[in-house]
Formats: C-alpha cells, structure tokens, sequence
C-alpha cells in the first residue's frame, strides 16, 4: 500500500492538476472517491473526465447513479451512490458489467455500495485544507500502486 497527499489551494488548482495529470489514467482502475458534501469528488472527476478528452458537461449522476463516457478506447464511468438506499439495487442494474480491462470507473460515496462493489485500486479521500482541498491518495493493487507513481 503507498500513499501520496497533494494540496490544492482552491477547486482551479484541482482542476489544472486533473487535467495535467488524467492522461497518465490507465484502464481498468476501479477509483473509490471519499469526502463529505462539497468537498469536490464532483469537481474532481469532472476534471479528470474532461483531461481525459471529453468535451461536453459533466453531470453529477446523484439520480442516475451512473454517467458513461466514451473517450477513445476507454469507457469511463462515473458513479454517485449518495441517493443508493440498498446496495442490492447496484445488482439490479448490472454494476458488475462495468468493471472490466478498458474501463475506468470513478466512484462516489462507494461506502454506500459496500458488499456489492469492487475493492479500489485506489482510495482518495477529500478534506479541507486552509482555503483549499487537501486529497491523500492511497493504493490497494499493483494497478493502483503504479498509478500513484505516475502521480508522484
């Protein structure tokens, strides 16, 4: 397990830091993404997404639980369990499907999908810090481990 902590002085610095540093993602990374309201796990896949090379809007799924993207040959899905009221209903959708070698699936509130959804490769968690956001990054597979490496 390695862990890395970056500090963002405020959501553009996150931004800049998404978007500089999406293209290193690789595929298959299940991302689990911690923080309480407002703390920017939105804010920071919207930024990756868009590093990525989307180009259009990047919706909070709070309703639809999942938002797909195509990005070349990688699909990327963006979770928000906040509204899930049983992770038995992740089983009813078929969430197992989207976890596979050329996906990458950012995750909100996964502690809500606990039981049902993969294990992270990595963990971020999001916390204040002085004006900012503080993010600690931590790895639970060689996937992941080599993504914080590409991070560092």
């Amino acid at each position: 397990m390695d862990q890395i902590t970056q500090q963002f002085t405020d959501e553009q610095a996150m931004l800049a830091w998404t978007h500089a540093n999406a293209a290193t993602l690789q595929a298959g990374l299940v991302i689990h993404l911690h923080g309480d309201l407002g703390m920017g796990k939105t804010t920071l896949s919207r930024g990756l997404i868009q590093g990525l090379g989307h180009t259009g809007n990047v919706k909070s799924p709070t309703y639809t639980l999942v938002e797909p993207y195509e990005l070349g040959t990688l699909r990327v899905y963006h979770f928000d369990l906040y509204r899930l009221a049983d992770p038995e209903e992740l089983e009813f959708m078929g969430v197992r499907d989207y976890f596979a070698d050329d996906t990458l699936c950012l995750i909100e509130w996964p502690e809500k999908g606990a039981g049902i959804l993969p294990e992270a490769d990595i963990d971020i968690v999001i916390e204040p810090w002085q004006q900012g956001r503080q993010l600690s990054f931590t790895s639970h597979s060689e996937k992941g481990r080599a993504q914080l490496k590409a991070w560092a």
